[in-house]
């Protein structure tokens, strides 16, 4: 990580982002999770892109890792009423190399935290996947519910403060 850059996706971006997204995505569709970043198509990118906050993350001029934010006004909202993290991807040849870290500590921190003054966030996934929300857990969120969201997998839903002083209980 030697030249590590923040960016917005726009529409321009709409082919590396779908490209990452497939390649960083192949071990959930190997385990026969249904995540829709998963499978996406450039519509659907297009869409991640004009209805949420999409970042993207750059070493040096490789992009090396996505994310988005699902904000709760947008049309496909999180379940709570707060910013809810979704569509988080690393290039494969960049994984277990601390960018998802660095990307998240960016939205949380950075953007939603510094930026929005947000109290939290959220996120979900699923419950089979081997290890994610172990990873989550140890970055801090606390789960606050699970469903079935008909996909073929229990959705775990997370949450973790970000300004504990003006936190609203759930």
């Amino acid at each position: 990580m030697s030249n590590v850059t923040f960016h917005q996706a726009t529409n321009e971006d709409i082919p590396a982002l779908l490209d990452l997204s497939l390649r960083g995505y192949a071990s959930i569709r190997e385990l026969g999770i249904h995540f829709a970043a998963a499978t996406a198509d450039e519509e659907l990118v297009r869409k991640n892109i004009n209805e949420n906050i999409c970042f993207y993350m750059k070493d040096g001029e490789e992009i090396v890792a996505t994310a988005s934010i699902r904000m709760p006004w947008s049309s496909h909202h999180g379940p709570y009423e707060i910013p809810h993290i979704w569509w988080v991807a690393v290039a494969p040849e960049y994984k277990r190399k601390g960018y998802a870290t660095k990307l998240l500590d960016f939205i949380e921190y950075d953007f939603l935290r510094d930026k929005l003054h947000c109290p939290s966030v959220s996120l979900g996934t699923a419950k089979e996947h081997p290890w994610l929300a172990e990873m989550y857990l140890s970055r801090g969120y606390k789960e606050v519910g699970e469903t079935d969201l008909g996909k073929g997998h229990t959705t775990v839903y997370l949450e973790k403060l970000l300004l504990t002083k003006t936190y609203k209980k759930r």
